[in-house]
């Protein structure tokens, strides 16, 4: 009697945990959905097809194990290709076998962080960036796109000087922006999110070095992520 109602309350907080996922338009049935950028994308992922440790330990992540566990039934397939230290230099030699060749139905892009940090000229990194994304579309006209500002805060060496390297981050995100307008992309405004979390918590509970989220601000990202993707393409 006990093991069965055991069975039966593990049942239903499983359908509990699975009615809090809210449906995502673009998830639709064996959707394919890419994580492509740098470090914080990246996440530690591994490199061959062990399932634990697939998609990496961060937002990506978050997000696939949310969905893929509330919508088992749609099989949804969610990938990552972000790889570290990437600028979008890097991810343009890589850009055909790691976003064009996968076929995406959903593509998400956070890049930018490592352009400003290794000096890429803003009108490099613009051009570049236009080019990866005329090729995805081109290849796949129903793509959606979600585009990920860069962002920071004043942690570690970045508290030196920190106005000045934020204002360069915030031109990388103006970029973004701008592209996100011209291609109908969703645009991630993590910056926003970050500062308003400081009011909660000092700005290391978030990013530990000035760049990369810890867990909780991972967190914050996955959130950021489905709120903004939901509100661009809202269910019918």
């Amino acid at each position: 009697m006990k093991t069965i109602l055991f069975s039966i309350l593990l049942f239903a907080a499983f359908f509990r945990s699975l009615q809090s996922a809210e449906p995502v338009a673009v998830f639709a049935p064996g959707a394919r959905i890419l994580f492509q950028g740098d470090s914080i994308t990246d996440g530690n992922r591994g490199r061959n097809a062990d399932p634990n440790h697939i998609l990496g330990h961060g937002y990506a992540f978050i997000i696939a194990a949310k969905y893929g566990a509330a919508f088992a039934a749609l099989n949804l397939d969610f990938m990552n290709r972000g790889v570290s230290g990437n600028t979008v230099l890097a991810l343009q030699k890589r850009w055909a076998k790691d976003t064009i060749e996968l076929k995406p139905d959903v593509l998400s892009i956070l890049v930018g962080i490592n352009d400003h940090s290794h000096d890429v000229p803003l009108d490099q990194y613009e051009q570049v960036y236009d080019a990866l994304l005329a090729e995805a579309m081109t290849a796949n006209p129903k793509l959606r796109l979600v585009l990920g500002e860069p962002f920071t805060l004043p942690v570690g060496k970045r508290k030196e000087n920190y106005e000045t390297w934020r204002a360069g981050v915030q031109a990388r995100q103006d970029v973004v922006a701008r592209l996100a307008a011209k291609y109908g992309a969703a645009l991630v405004r993590f910056q926003p999110v970050f500062d308003a979390a400081c009011k909660v918590a000092p700005a290391e509970h978030w990013i530990w070095d000035g760049v990369h989220p810890t867990y909780s601000g991972h967190q914050l990202m996955a959130d950021e992520w489905e709120r903004t993707v939901r509100a661009k393409w809202p269910s019918p």
